[in-house]
Order: C-alpha cells, then sequence, then structure tokens
C-alpha cells in the first residue's frame, strides 16, 4: 500500500479518488490546485503522485517538475484530456512521468492498475538495490566462521529467532561480528528478500542521526535541498540493524521509542506521518543494564528493543575456532594480495590460540591480513599485536625510562614532552580499544568528550 498525493480542479474527481483509493488500503491526501500540491510535495514524502494536467495558474506539468525536483522518487502519474494528450506524452518520454491516463468512464480502474504498477516498479528497485548490495553477505549461516559448541548453539538461536518478526538485541564485545548476527537473522528470515540497511548509531551526531533515520523533507533545515527517505523507509518490509545503540542520545531514544510503539515515523521537518514496516535487530557492546540504573538509557527502550536477546561470545571464549578463523582469513586474503601461502606456522598458530584477541575476530582478522601482506615465503608466520604492551610501556616510562615518586633522571628530564608523550599513547591506545569511536575512547580514559577533542586537536591526532 502506498502514500498517495492526488491534485485535480475538479473536487468531484478527487472525492472519487479518495474514497477508491481508501478502499484499496492507500493513504491519500487530496488537493484542489498545483499551487497546494507543490506545497504538499515539500513538506512530506508521497510515493505516488496523481495530477491533472490542466488547472488554473499552476499545471500539471508544473507540479511533475517540481516533484522531481523535491521528491525524485516520487511517481507521477499525469491526468490528461484530449487537448493536453500531447503533453502527458512528452512528459513521459522525457522520463519525467511515470504514466498518463486520459479522462474516460474507467479512470478510476485505470488510475489504480497505474498506481499498482508504480509500486510494484518501486518494490522491484528497492529489492533489485539490495540483492546487489548485500550479494556478498547471502550465504546466511556460512559468514559465521566456528564450530565450537558456543557457536553451534549461537547458529541453533540465530535459527529459530529468525522465524519470528519480534525485535532483537544484540550483546556482545566489540569485533565478535554482531553485524554477521544480525544479517543472518534477517537472511533465514521470511523477509530475506528485501532490504537489510545497517547503521551505527555512534557514528553521527544527534541531529544528522534524526535525518539519516527519518529522513527530511525540502527546508527542513540549511542544505535540505530536495526531501529524502529515511533508513526506516528504505528498510521498508526488510530490517533495519542499528549498530551501537548505547550511544543514541536520550532525546534520540525517545524518539525511537515512539517509532518502535506506534510503528509510523515523521520525517525531520514533515507534517505527515509514515506507516512503516520494519523488523528491527540492534545492538551494543555495552551493559545497558547499567546504563539503565545509570539513567543514561531509557528503561521503557531497552525493554522495547531487548524481546529477544543474543549473547555473541568473545573470541578468548572459544578458542577452538581460532584455527578455523585463520584459515578462513588465510584462503581471503592471500589470492587478494598475490600471495601463494600454503600453511601457517604451527609456532605462530599456537601462540595465535594463546593470545586474549581483545578486539576479538576483527583484532584477528587485521593481524592475518597484516601478516599475509608481508610473508614472502609459503609458509605464514604471525607476529602477535603489541599496540597495548606498547601503550602500557609508554605510561610506565617513555622508551623505557622509569621515575618513582620524588626521584628525577640522572640526566634530566623534559617533562613537558615526557606527559605529552604519554598522553599521546594513552589517547591512541583509548581510540584502538574503542575502534576508533571517539566518544567511547573518552570514557576509556575517564575524561569528558569535550577534553578528549582538545587533546586530539592539541596533538593533531
Amino acid at each position: 500500500m502506498g502514500n498517495i498525493l492526488v491534485c485535480d480542479d475538479e473536487r468531484s474527481i478527487c472525492e472519487m479518488l479518495d474514497i477508491a483509493l481508501r478502499r484499496d488500503g492507500h493513504k491519500v491526501e487530496t488537493v484542489n490546485s498545483g499551487e497546494v500540491a507543490m506545497r504538499k510535495l515539500d513538506g512530506a514524502l508521497y510515493d505516488v503522485v496523481v495530477t491533472d494536467i490542466k488547472m488554473p495558474k499552476t499545471d500539471g506539468i508544473e507540479v511533475l517538475r517540481h516533484a522531481h525536483q523535491v521528491s525524485p522518487d516520487s511517481a507521477v502519474i499525469l491526468i490528461t484530456a484530449v487537448d493536453d494528450y500531447e503533453a502527458a506524452v512528452q512528459a513521459v518520454k522525457a522520463g519525467g512521468a511515470t504514466d498518463y491516463i486520459r479522462k474516460s468512464p474507467g479512470l478510476i480502474d485505470e488510475i489504480k492498475l497505474a498506481i499498482n504498477r508504480a509500486l510494484e516498479k518501486m518494490t522491484l528497485s528497492r529489492q533489485n538495490f539490495a540483492f546487489k548490495r548485500d550479494a556478498a553477505t547471502r550465504n546466511s549461516l556460512d559468514n559465521i566462521v566456528g564450530a565450537s559448541p558456543a557457536m553451534e548453539k549461537l547458529k541453533h538461536t540465530i535459527r529459530t529467532v529468525a522465524s519470528t518478526q519480534s525485535t532483537v538485541l544484540i550483546y556482545g564485545e566489540s569485533g565478535t561480528g554482531k553485524e554477521l548476527v544480525a544479517r543472518a537473522v534477517h537472511v533465514c528470515s521470511s523477509r530475506a528478500t528485501e532490504p537489510f540497511v545497517s547503521i551505527n548509531c555512534g557514528a553521527f551526531p544527534e541531529t544528522l542521526l534524526e535525518s539519516e533515520l527519518f529522513g527530511y523533507v525540502k527546508g527542513a533545515f540549511t542544505g535540505a535541498n530536495q526531501n529524502k527517505r529515511g533508513l526506516f523507509e528504505v528498510a521498508t518490509q526488510g530490517t533495519i540493524f542499528l549498530d551501537e545503540i548505547s550511544e543514541m542520545s536520550l532525546t534520540m531514544q525517545v524518539k525511537l521509542l515512539r517509532v518502535l510503539q506506534e510503528r509510523c515515523l515523521r520525517p525531520v521537518g514533515g507534517s505527515a506521518e509514515i506507516a512503516i514496516d520494519v523488523r528491527v535487530i540492534a545492538a551494543t557492546n555495552r551493559d545497558l543494564d547499567r546504563q539503565v540504573a545509570e539513567n543514561t538509557f531509557r528503561e521503557d527502550l531497552y525493554y522495547r528493543l531487548s524481546v529477544i536477546p543474543i549473547s555473541v561470545p568473545p573470541l578468548r571464549e572459544r578458542r577452538e575456532d581460532i584455527p578455523l578463523l585463520v584459515n578462513h582469513f588465510l584462503k581471503k586474503y592471500a589470492p587478494a594480495a598475490g600471495r601463494s601461502i600454503l600453511r601457517v606456522n604451527s609456532d605462530s598458530l599456537h601462540a595465535l590460540c594463546g593470545y586474549d584477541w581483545p578486539g576479538n575476530v576483527r583484532q584477528l582478522e587485521n593481524t592475518i591480513e597484516r601478516a599475509v601482506a608481508l610473508e614472502t615465503g609459503e609458509e605464514l608466520r604471525v607476529e602477535l599485536p603489541v599496540e597495548r604492551s606498547k601503550a602500557r610501556a609508554a605510561a610506565a616510562g617513555v622508551g623505557g625510562a622509569t621515575t618513582t615518586s620524588g626521584s628525577v633522571l640522572p640526566d634530566g628530564v623534559d617533562m613537558e614532552k615526557y606527559v605529552a608523550d604519554i598522553e599521546k599513547s594513552l589517547l591512541l591506545g583509548a581510540l584502538n580499544q574503542s575502534n576508533g569511536v571517539q566518544t567511547r575512547a573518552a570514557d576509556v580514559l575517564k575524561i569528558s568528550y569535550r577534553s578528549f577533542r582538545h587533546l586530539m586537536k592539541k596533538y593533531e591526532l
């Protein structure tokens, strides 16, 4: 069903179409002039615009041009009379109009068919976009590498959860593969042929996140030169994945809660609400129970999201999967790098299995990719990550030099440089630990985000 705008200076036609289209389940608005239709297009998003060509002052061709400018995703169907038939044909040939219909006794039935054709075309276009974008991820559970009991339990949970339409909340440390789990739930579900749309809530400031999720209309803010559909609309009948949901501000949490409760949204600057049919999967690496207790995450939103919780185990709790993952990444990166690597050095594999992997699968993947790029022989040798040990060494004493309380190095020390080196090392270590998310890095260092930004600017990081 679609959101339809009907424009005709004959009120009887507007009334007939309003009744007929509402019976078919469409949401319909009718206006009697081109000027009003253009204002409506500026303030709301419509799937289909049905407009008469011949109208006083602003005609249907002007409405068509305006719709094409401010809402290019909207289909436009022209209603024509005999004397403006050529104008309608030219509009279709030029690519602006989707269809044209002559006024006749069968007008309503023909408009219904034209609207259905336009909506089907839009649906197919969205599906095609989704297929192209997600072609690499449509192997369902095959992308989740692991045969440990913990991973077999996770895969069983995914299959079970996928058959429902309930909201899912995925827990797991950074780098454990929460998005892979979300994609697997989507691909195993009845929504698999529809879009899977992913957004990192920590990567956008509050105002931009709202417009990304809910869309906006022309003039909603500086630079909004045309209507834009939000990701919730893009994901219609599919799945939207809200990664790092804990990074969302309390104001945005209220707005998201309303969307989840009402199953409708209002674009930024818009006046009309849009019904949505989307499955929501959220993910976090934070303790939401603790955040609820600290009043940094809304309790009502927490319960709305965690209908079905899924926990993704860290790599250190499934070490038996490390050899499988290493071989998987070796096969992935060796051909791309032009390397003929036949096997992994046994000592290296033993070391990899004994490492704790604070960055989990993502860190292991980066480590193997780096090792493959540097390897020149047929046997892969891997050096374990040393970022954290370097940071600790720098914190203890730059260049290996250490001081005790009240002592001074024999040759003196440049205290400003000494402190600056430590601060830079801690900043880089926190960024590495938080995968580049600055708000989380500030939390790691127990300083405000403003102070963190000041230090980043100070050291030009």
